[in-house]
């Protein structure tokens, strides 16, 4: 904790023999978080200083809890929301402290807020500047045409979903969720057709097929096998379940077998904890598995 000067920060009162009753907190984490709730709480003035864009640390990126398995951003944004919200708490993101000076009780700290391009006092975060930044999207008019070269049946395809669902930006989700279940994976010549059809950037569609995890961009077995290695199916022996299908399958976690048969992944979880450790091959759950099972799961769908 360190106290601020009048002449760093503003709104702060200092006397001769008590220290100025500020705190900065550094790392927005959900460490930080708390900490910074509970000193505001307590009267302090509190500077929350974060490096990136935004509070939350790593706790925002996970799914579950350990060792309670709770979700993690159930416990996390109510006190995003309690910390942008809090009188005594001012956020400093995108800043980074260059330097203390002073004695305790006393302190002088040099941050550096890097520039947004944006005034953060109207920001909603709906995202429209991104899309239209003159300087990230440049137009080019010199640049020729270059025609897409797309498999028959994949042109028949697209073809067809496109006159069952339109073309409209709307669509694309359920278009791409079509391709995937139909061929396994998200071929590129289809994405590039799809992107001209639509007219929108090819990027977009790559940012979708990598955000979510059921999309592919290589091509998939004919069925999926997904071990969960959440907390409570790793504790139940997940793991020992993996190595017995890499055995079995003669393939390694993200791999498919040469007669493009079988896929095998990891999840994180599959929401059925009670029943741990959990197989899921397609859409079909096993709960309660072992070792010794492996065997006759897979000799269901290799008849």
């Amino acid at each position: 904790m360190t106290n601020k000067k009048k002449d760093t920060l503003p709104g702060l009162k200092q006397t001769d023999d008590a220290p100025t009753g500020a705190v900065m907190v550094i790392g927005g984490g959900i460490a930080g978080i708390q900490a910074s709730l509970d000193l505001a709480d307590s009267g302090f003035k509190v500077y929350l200083v974060e490096s990136s864009p935004a509070i939350g640390g790593n706790m925002a990126r996970l799914d579950k809890t350990f060792p309670t398995n709770d979700c993690s951003m159930c416990i996390l944004s109510p006190k995003l929301v309690e910390a942008a919200r809090h009188r005594n708490i001012d956020l400093m993101t995108l800043s980074d402290v260059k330097g203390v000076s002073g004695d305790a009780g006393d302190f002088s700290v040099r941050v550096i807020e890097k520039a947004r391009y944006v005034d953060i006092e109207k920001c909603t975060g709906c995202g429209l500047c991104l899309e239209n930044c003159p300087t990230r999207n440049v137009p080019r008019f010199d640049v020729e045409e270059i025609p897409v070269q797309i498999e028959p049946e994949h042109k028949t395809l697209v073809d067809q979903l496109l006159a069952e669902h339109g073309s409209s930006q709307s669509s694309i989700m359920r278009i791409l969720q079509e391709v995937n279940a139909r061929l396994r994976y998200l071929p590129q010549d289809i994405i590039y057709y799809l992107a001209r059809q639509i007219k929108i950037p090819v990027s977009a569609f790559y940012q979708i097929g990598s955000f979510y995890k059921a999309f592919s961009f290589i091509p998939r077995g004919e069925h999926t096998v997904s071990v969960c290695a959440g907390t409570a199916c790793h504790i139940r022996g997940a793991s020992k379940l993996i190595d017995e299908l890499k055995r079995e399958l003669g393939i390694n976690v993200g791999g498919t077998t040469e007669d493009k048969r079988f896929s095998l992944e990891a999840v994180r979880c599959l929401g059925c904890c009670a029943l741990a450790p959990v197989v899921k091959v397609d859409e079909k759950i096993y709960g309660g598995v072992k070792v010794s099972q492996i065997s006759k799961i897979i000799k269901e769908y290799r008849a």
